[in-house]
């Protein structure tokens, strides 16, 4: 009989002399593949010792300020004959009273596996704050830099080529002017036709944002965990910043033009206000004045509404409508308090429009006897300033469910090493890493069962969007998704199990598309990615993830910088689902199927390397073995055993070998219930 001893931090919890307490280990479950579980044990009481009244403060008395937070867990740990055996966490339940009076708190440990939903809960990706130090403006020439950015330089932000409304072209000898033919050859007018900046956006590389989650829950991924710099198939992996259909905007939804101030008409030193040149027209009002805002457009037909922003904060904001206006005491309701006034002019229309062309802004304030008219330019796509916030622009994604979908995408397992770093690895390296235990002397040999280890009839690998155009497209020619896969081993169908298990990572999955010369049907080196709908219309669908390749010394493609100004791109970042275009260099890829990679045209090696292949192939196929069982066996384990025991390692009985399905231990006594999956 082990003795056992609890811990609320680093003080002893009284355990009643009858107590027992079983824990419960598993960390990958037949029974649902694409979860993972943590230790735990089944609640049990320890005596209101006084002791214990102390540690948890009294609970059952709630006049007490200040008392025990049973909201939290506390660490704690479990020692079996003062050796180590768990660290992990403690839950106060309750208090049971008898007599009026404190009899036993109740109470749960946790193993100290990562419980990622605890820690994390319902926060969406956009809560993760140090994702801002990547904010950048959105403009052609930043844009034109992203797209040029070699991935292998390891930056966080670059941009691909994935249009979000347009279908890209390339044709060498049909020229229309503002087209999106991206073939690129010299010369104006006619010629200047390609893919417009605005058609794109920024991507983040997934590894930042581990960083900004381990930043913003204080946890640590082991250097050595999946989550490592010099592992190709995640470190190049990309997400894309697509927070709504259609073209960047900012969170207020429209796209917002700056005007660019070249001079004030009067001198305005030494007066008891003054304006700024700058990005935006900025008002300084040094006491209150009582003003009007006239506006004149110089093309009437163009919408527009006006913010007036007061000390940084939304002071008025009129409603959208065209041609000459003017806004003044009636609608501000006041003569305009001492601050500093930014005007911000709104339009409704498109990016990739030219300009939204005014004449004049004129700050008309009474009481000096002249107005101040600010005399302005057109105000052209160059000028634009949007910053490009990172929070406001990445998927809205609960981040719990963007790592559960990492962990279903690689099959991957998580606990906690001893320094406290996270450890993650797929399922293949967690196993491989395990020592083997013979328990036949410690057998419990009066009864054991031998259950079916199969439990469903199929497994189907898809991811939850396949919305885009050609993914349709595919799904409909092909009667199964994109890079998805139904599975059974060798093809066999089951008529016993009923159910089937699909894992179903919450991403977007683009079937890319190679462009060929219209002219001749010859290949070139552009990729691109189309994310609309099978309507061919702007298409919000779920975060995209996927690989940028830098492509040099190919087909060079033309870029907009507006409608009517093209330059030449020699270098640029085409979309993948592999890790590389060529199979020698890389052929992992984002396919749980076997599918033709887009650009190389073939699916010999790449298939090799797909999803289930690689990560799923070993343990679902087992699974499936017509020689897989579940044995559930009985054996009393010495303390040296129960201890050192872990879920990776395996189990010999009458020579054979097992993995552990699941264990419960009655630490006390040290008698085991195995749930065994035999090796074949």
């Amino acid at each position: 009989m082990q003795k056992l001893q609890l811990y609320l931090g680093t003080d002893r919890i009284d355990l009643f002399g009858d107590e027992t307490v079983s824990v419960t280990q598993t960390i990958q479950n037949v029974r649902d593949i694409s979860k993972v579980f943590t230790d735990f044990s089944k609640t049990f009481s320890v005596p209101a010792s006084p002791k214990n009244n102390i540690l948890f403060k009294h609970y059952y008395n709630f006049d007490i300020v200040g008392g025990f937070d049973a909201l939290n867990k506390v660490a704690g740990k479990i020692e079996l004959n003062s050796l180590p055996f768990k660290d992990g966490f403690i839950r106060l339940e309750g208090v049971d009273m008898r007599k009026e009076k404190a009899y036993a708190y109740r109470i749960t440990f946790f193993g100290n596996t990562v419980n990622l939903k605890d820690l994390i809960g319902e926060d969406m990706l956009s809560a993760l704050g140090s994702l801002s130090t990547h904010d950048l403006i959105y403009s052609p020439q930043i844009v034109q830099d992203k797209l040029e950015l070699q991935e292998t330089l390891g930056q966080a932000i670059l941009c691909p080529l994935i249009t979000h409304t347009e279908r890209l072209t390339y044709d060498s000898t049909n020229h229309i002017a503002g087209s999106r033919n991206v073939y690129w050859h010299q010369g104006g007018g006619a010629n200047e036709h390609g893919v417009l900046w605005s058609d794109l956006k920024y991507a983040i590389r997934i590894d930042e944002i581990i960083k900004a989650i381990e930043e913003e829950y204080e946890i640590t991924f082991d250097s050595t965990s999946f989550f490592n710099s010099t592992n190709d198939r995640y470190y190049h992996l990309f997400m894309w910043l697509h927070r709504k259909s259609g073209a960047v905007q900012p969170a207020t939804q429209v796209t917002e033009y700056f005007s660019q101030v070249n001079e004030w008409g009067v001198d305005i030193s030494n007066k008891t206000y003054a304006v700024q040149t700058e990005t935006s027209m900025r008002l300084y009002v040094t006491a209150t004045q009582t003003a009007n805002l006239v506006l004149s457009p110089s093309t009437a037909s163009t919408e527009y509404r006006v913010i007036v922003y007061r000390n940084g904060a939304s002071y008025f904001e009129s409603d959208y409508d065209n041609g000459a206006r003017t806004f003044g005491i009636a609608d501000w309701g006041e003569p305009l308090p001492i601050g500093t006034y930014t005007v911000t002019i709104v339009t409704n229309q498109s990016a990739a429009l030219m300009s939204f062309p005014i004449a004049s802004i004129e700050w008309e304030l009474q009481g000096f006897g002249f107005n101040i008219v600010f005399d302005t330019d057109t105000l052209w796509q160059s000028s634009l300033t949007i910053e490009f916030i990172i929070t406001q622009q990445i998927p809205e994604q609960k981040v719990l469910d963007f790592l559960n979908g990492l962990f279903n995408l690689f099959n991957l397992t998580t606990y906690t090493l001893p320094n406290g770093n996270i450890q993650v690895q797929t399922i293949d390296d967690y196993y491989s890493a395990g020592t083997t235990y013979d328990i036949t002397p410690y057998l419990e040999v009066t009864k054991s069962k031998v259950d079916v280890a199969l439990p469903y009839r199929q497994v189907n690998f898809e991811y939850e969007g396949l919305g885009t155009f050609l993914a349709k497209q595919y799904e409909q020619l092909n009667n199964v998704g994109w890079g998805s896969l139904r599975f059974t081993l060798n093809d066999a169908t089951y008529s016993a199990p009923t159910e089937i298990y699909t894992v179903k990572p919450p991403f977007e999955h683009v079937q890319f598309e190679r462009l060929f010369n219209q002219t001749n049907n010859a290949e070139t080196t552009v990729q691109y990615g189309y994310f609309v709908n099978e309507n061919e219309q702007p298409y919000f669908g779920k975060p995209l993830l996927f690989y940028p390749v830098t492509l040099s010394g190919g087909d060079s493609i033309s870029f907009l910088t507006d409608l009517t100004t093209h330059v030449q791109v020699q270098v640029y970042n085409v979309p993948s689902n592999s890790v590389a275009l060529v199979s020698s260099i890389n052929p992992d890829n984002l396919n749980f199927g076997a599918e033709i990679n887009e650009y190389a045209l073939t699916s010999a090696v790449f298939s090799d390397s797909s999803l289930f292949r690689k990560e799923y192939t070993d343990y679902v196929s087992a699974v499936f073995n017509t020689q897989r069982r579940i044995t559930k066996v009985k054996a009393f384990l010495p303390l040296r055993i129960v201890i050192a025991l872990e879920l990776n390692d395996k189990i010999t009985m009458r020579n054979e070998t097992y993995i552990i399905n699941s264990v419960t231990t009655n630490l006390q006594t040290g008698e085991s219930d195995f749930e065994l999956l035999n090796v074949v």
